[in-house]
């Protein structure tokens, strides 16, 4: 990577592109800082702000010119997120981009029982196909942070789960990495690194935690899949939108979630936040 050339970084206006980009202004990188909306622009020192959709191929292909490295946080779900990355993927190529640090899903493949990871897979794949482009795949589980937003006003967390157990990881760990690799990104080319928080939780021992932590009481009902379809029909959405839902619980049930990995220490010299820790924080 030139030292001149600056790292690119999407979704800085959200929660980890933010966290990444804020490190990477720290430590003196110069940044190119890819936004839908320009107003909602992080500023950060060396960091230059560029105005791109993922589905715009000529605007993306604008906004990597001169750009070697690229982290790529995965769009905002919708219907045709899949497109959009392919498309992304391609102006990055046109554009010379020489490595992609993508940020994917623990365990993605095309059978993946969370319908998501499936497109975290095709995208991975469309980037091995750009044989020029080297890669990293940051495979992260689910959100720690989101396990007590799972819960209903009543405290009560539904879903089909089962005595399924989630590594499930803190955005701050996998922010933490992602900036690391981005440093440093030869020493992780063409790697994909399975992103975990320290122990693999069932969401009863999760609804434990939360109360223990809140002092407000916390608890898990495993939904059958068919009641989880139904319950989530209080909220208007499209069926991919619903199997998207449900199936964040059915991939825990499976064990697809489980088995949590030393990857976040090795890569950041500390080890990962549990969820003790984070509702502590």
């Amino acid at each position: 990577m030139s030292s001149t050339s600056p790292i690119a970084v999407t979704g800085s206006t959200g929660v980890v592109g933010g966290m990444v980009a804020r490190t990477l202004a720290a430590r003196g990188l110069p940044l190119r800082l890819l936004v839908r909306d320009p107003s909602r622009a992080r500023d950060l020192p060396g960091a230059t702000v560029a105005q791109a959709e993922y589905g715009d191929r000529s605007a993306v292909r604008e906004a990597l010119t001169g750009t070697e490295v690229v982290f790529m946080v995965s769009a905002a779900e919708s219907v045709d997120r899949l497109e959009q990355h392919l498309d992304f993927v391609d102006a990055a190529a046109h554009a010379g981009v020489e490595h992609l640090v993508y940020l994917s899903f623990f365990r993605a493949s095309p059978t993946a029982t969370f319908t998501l990871a499936r497109d975290h897979f095709a995208t991975e794949e469309h980037i091995r196909r750009h044989e020029h482009i080297a890669h990293t795949f940051l495979r992260d589980n689910f959100y720690l942070d989101f396990l007590p937003k799972l819960a209903g006003d009543d405290g009560v967390i539904r879903g089909p789960a089962g005595d399924g157990r989630v590594a499930a990881v803190a955005q701050a760990d996998v922010a933490a990495v992602a900036a690391e690799v981005l440093t440093r990104p030869a020493q992780h080319r063409n790697v994909t690194h399975d992103l975990t928080g320290p122990a693999a939780l069932t969401l009863t021992e999760a609804a434990a935690i939360i109360t223990e932590r809140t002092g407000r009481t916390f608890r898990f009902h495993d939904e059958t899949i068919e009641e989880a379809y139904q319950s989530r029909l209080r909220w208007p959405a499209e069926q991919w939108q619903y199997d998207a839902w449900v199936s964040t619980y059915t991939a825990i049930a499976a064990g697809e979630l489980d088995g949590p990995t030393d990857t976040v220490a090795e890569i950041t010299g500390r080890p990962p936040i549990g969820l003790r820790d984070l509702l502590a924080g």
